[in-house]
């Protein structure tokens, strides 16, 4: 308000929903212009309220709904932001550049939810220049009660994690929604190192090839229970060969299998890799696919003492998720807990991995889905996406590299077409 009576300027408030003008900040703006005794200063309107000395006027609107008459707002000085903690990267693109005139500032304001969140992650943990970040907690309420002072000290006292997060703003590694938490993929960076492990076992490189858009491309190389190389990479839907080629030498130089996604684009992406494998006397690399929506493997074992792997997952897709997400958790426990596992129920990412911090917020942000008959499925890409979420494509290479039951062949382009009249393609 004292801004607003000094300069002349343009004040955007905004908040996630904002279903009526009283799930504003405007009610708060009118009770403390009544409060302070303001009321000659300010006129108070229907849906705006301004300061006629200086022309300084507020607006308001809901970010989730509103977004594109936010766009169109111009001579903004400030934007004052609520509910930050929700704010999507989209958004931010879209609101970002209604502030054109100099000095003009973001105020975002929040209550830090998970560390994974855009706002926290953006501004917070990697402030760009000219921000400034201020964390104000009760501690700084002169007014708090005693009642108040005293809820705090039995919740610090109770659970101390849970104080941190509410009372003195700590974000929570973990959103307990999630198939893999954050912590666990956080103990897993170089547990072989810490756990007395060494790389061993087969080598395979899961392979994510892009669909569309801005979908990328992605690779990672698992050997053993250790992830120690990933690739990702732009192509369109017309350079699957281009993509292909350059999966086959990295397989080929590690000495690796492939596992590639079968759907969408990538369906003729065998017969690509036998083509390859044609032109080459030796050195030819084996390759099988991976369907998302495919059969569980090994449907009538048991995945838990009372369930079957039929009845528990609704596809393979889900059964190699939660397969890799049991190995975290395992690792997590043996760091965290010292308990035993044998090294093919654990996973270490390798601390050199490229586009690391990538891999532990992609691995960490598909939720837990069920189908129709109450069996597990991953969250799917369109609900991802409803979440301003990007395609996981570091994360699926991953997933497919551990993909249970996948056991590569090596197989030539002129076989697959000889199967393919037969009517036997894999």
């Amino acid at each position: 308000m004292a801004i607003a009576m000094e300069c002349s300027t343009r004040i955007m408030a905004t908040r996630q929903f904002q279903n009526r003008i009283d799930d504003s900040v405007y009610t708060l703006l009118k009770m403390q212009i009544e409060r302070f005794g303001l009321k000659s200063r300010f006129a108070i309107y229907q849906n705006r309220i301004e300061c006629p000395e200086t022309g300084t006027d507020f607006l308001f609107y809901g970010r989730a709904r509103n977004i594109e008459e936010i766009k169109g707002t111009t001579a903004v000085g400030i934007h004052w932001a609520e509910e930050c903690e929700l704010m999507t990267p989209e958004e931010w693109r879209v609101i970002d550049p209604t502030l054109r005139d100099d000095e003009s500032q973001h105020w975002l304001i929040f209550n830090p939810k998970l560390i994974s969140d855009f706002v926290y992650k953006r501004f917070v943990m990697n402030p760009p220049a000219r921000t400034i970040v201020r964390k104000i907690n009760y501690n700084e309420n002169p007014f708090l009660s005693k009642t108040a002072l005293d809820l705090i000290a039995s919740a610090k006292a109770e659970d101390y994690d849970e104080y941190l997060h509410v009372y003195e703003g700590e974000p929570l590694l973990n959103d307990d929604n999630a198939i893999i938490k954050r912590s666990w993929i956080l103990a897993a960076i170089d547990a072989h190192k810490r756990l007395g492990f060494e790389a061993s076992g087969r080598k395979r490189i899961g392979f994510d090839i892009a669909d569309s858009g801005a979908d990328k491309c992605a690779n990672a190389y698992a050997h053993g229970s250790v992830v120690l190389w990933t690739d990702l990479w732009k192509a369109g839907e017309d350079e699957l060969l281009k993509s292909c080629s350059r999966t086959w030498s990295a397989a080929r130089e590690r000495q690796a299998d492939v596992v590639y996604d079968s759907i969408g684009v990538g369906a003729s992406a065998g017969a690509k890799f036998g083509e390859i494998n044609d032109t080459m006397i030796d050195g030819r690399i084996k390759y099988t696919k991976f369907n998302a929506g495919g059969a569980v493997y090994q449907p009538e074992s048991f995945y838990t003492p009372q369930t079957k792997n039929k009845d528990h997952f609704a596809n393979i897709k889900a059964q190699a998720w939660w397969l890799l997400a049991d190995r975290f958790r395992n690792t997590y426990n043996a760091i965290h807990r010292g308990d035993k596992f044998d090294e093919d129920e654990l996973i270490s990412l390798s601390g050199s991995l490229p586009f690391l911090n990538q891999i532990i917020d992609e691995l960490s942000t598909p939720k837990r889905d069920f189908d129709n008959n109450g069996k597990v499925k991953v969250e799917s890409k369109k609900d991802l996406e409803k979440r301003d979420v990007p395609s996981p494509n570091l994360a699926d290479a991953v997933v497919m590299a551990f993909a249970p039951g996948h056991m590569p062949m090596e197989i030539s382009g002129d076989a697959i077409q000889e199967l393919a009249r037969m009517g036997r393609t894999r």
